[in-house]
């Protein structure tokens, strides 16, 4: 990440990707989305499938996903700048590029069998998604002790009973990973995760109508059989096989808020330099400036805090706690950032005539989302704490 000079810079080849992604969301996705009601969340699938055309022809397709299976095998660092830049656009909160690129499916299903994969390949052959449920009406945030979901053991098969809450991308999926608990344990060497096909029996949804337009759910399973082929990883070993993953998906997480926020200012300075009020330019108004100051200061700082986060995780270091930092950096700056942006245009900022009063109603999610700020401080104080003990 330095060129010869010794400055700092991205490499190359992701600034490469960056103006390519940058250019195909101005010239290809946004004509499509601008055709679209406000709130809409996907394309009509013919539109989807012309968009995945273009984004496959140019290589640009399930960029988390590794390319021995099909995908373009960005690391980390290239997943953060390719969510940011895959966000920019209205629907961009939760889904990226309006579907063009595809939807990864969790990278941890590669560490299955080959025939626990069907699912994935088809999604990255089609197009289609897959969802995850971890969370409970007993809680999200500790999923090793809130977790209340049950698999019974029969013979060839685990049998899953118990309610999963707030599962996005439920309706558009036709298969997950669930997490469900087996044996007597109470925390996290209980738990097992599971391939769930959401056209066997035993599996039922509820949508949740919540702030944002692409509504989570809540999936039922009632005596929902699973075979055991489909128990991925060991018996309680489900909680640490994901935790790798759940630990680097929030840098890009955090990025594409960034992403959000950086449109957002974009509109703002735009509007700034062409309104006028009291018989100048809103942008020759010290109150102005110093909001598109703070905002370009506070952006800039949380992309850094990302890109340092998928730099160590490139690097094979542990990024527990830098991951928790972008996320709660990023997304808290980046709400603060379209706040502001929203109050730089006045009643334009909350009309459905432009993307902001959507940015401002999906972006309050994301600092719930992934973990809640109050826990990720959490694992950051803790982390800090226990330094200071060790040292002392």
């Amino acid at each position: 990440m330095h060129n010869s000079s010794g400055s700092w810079e991205l490499p190359e080849e992701l600034r490469m990707l960056q103006e390519t992604i940058r250019r195909f969301m101005q010239q290809v996705v946004k004509p499509v989305e601008d055709s679209l009601p406000h709130d809409a969340f996907t394309p009509e699938p013919a539109q989807l499938a012309v968009l995945q055309k273009k984004a496959r022809d140019l290589g640009l397709w399930c960029l988390e996903t590794p390319a021995e299976h099909g995908g373009a095998g960005l690391n980390l660092l290239g997943q953060c700048v390719a969510a940011e830049e895959t966000a920019k656009c209205r629907m961009g909160a939760y889904i990226a590029g309006c579907g063009a690129f595809g939807f990864d499916p969790p990278i941890v299903i590669w560490k299955g069998t080959a025939h626990q994969q069907r699912f994935a390949r088809d999604d990255v052959a089609n197009g289609t998604k897959a969802f995850v449920a971890i969370s409970e009406p007993s809680g999200g945030s500790d999923p090793g002790r809130a977790i209340q979901t049950r698999a019974e053991r029969k013979s060839d098969r685990y049998v899953i009973n118990g309610t999963k809450v707030w599962i996005s991308g439920v309706g558009m999926a036709n298969w997950g990973i669930v997490f469900a608990r087996v044996g007597d344990s109470k925390g996290r060497d209980g738990i097992t995760s599971f391939i769930v096909d959401k056209n066997r029996p035993g599996i039922s949804l509820l949508k949740i109508p919540v702030i944002r337009s692409y509504s989570p759910y809540e999936v039922h399973f009632d005596n929902y059989e699973v075979p055991e082929e489909d128990r991925l990883g060991e018996e309680g070993k489900g909680f640490a096989f994901a935790e790798e993953w759940l630990v680097h998906a929030r840098p890009p997480y955090a990025a594409a808020t960034i992403g959000i926020a950086q449109a957002a200012l974009d509109i703002a300075i735009e509007w700034a330099r062409q309104r006028k009020t009291f018989g100048s330019f809103l942008a020759d108004k010290q109150a102005i400036q110093w909001m598109i100051a703070d905002s370009e200061v506070e952006l800039r700082a949380a992309r850094l805090l990302v890109y340092q986060a998928a730099w160590n995780a490139d690097l094979g270091r542990d990024i527990k706690v830098d991951a928790s930092v972008a996320k709660v950096y990023g997304t808290e700056v980046a709400g603060h950032v379209v706040d502001r942006c929203i109050q730089i245009l006045g009643g334009m900022g909350v009309a459905q005539e432009l993307p902001l009063e959507r940015w401002y109603r999906e972006m309050r999610i994301k600092r719930i989302g992934e973990g809640p700020s109050e826990v990720h401080r959490m694992v950051i104080a803790r982390d800090m704490l226990g330094a200071l003990r060790a040292a002392g």
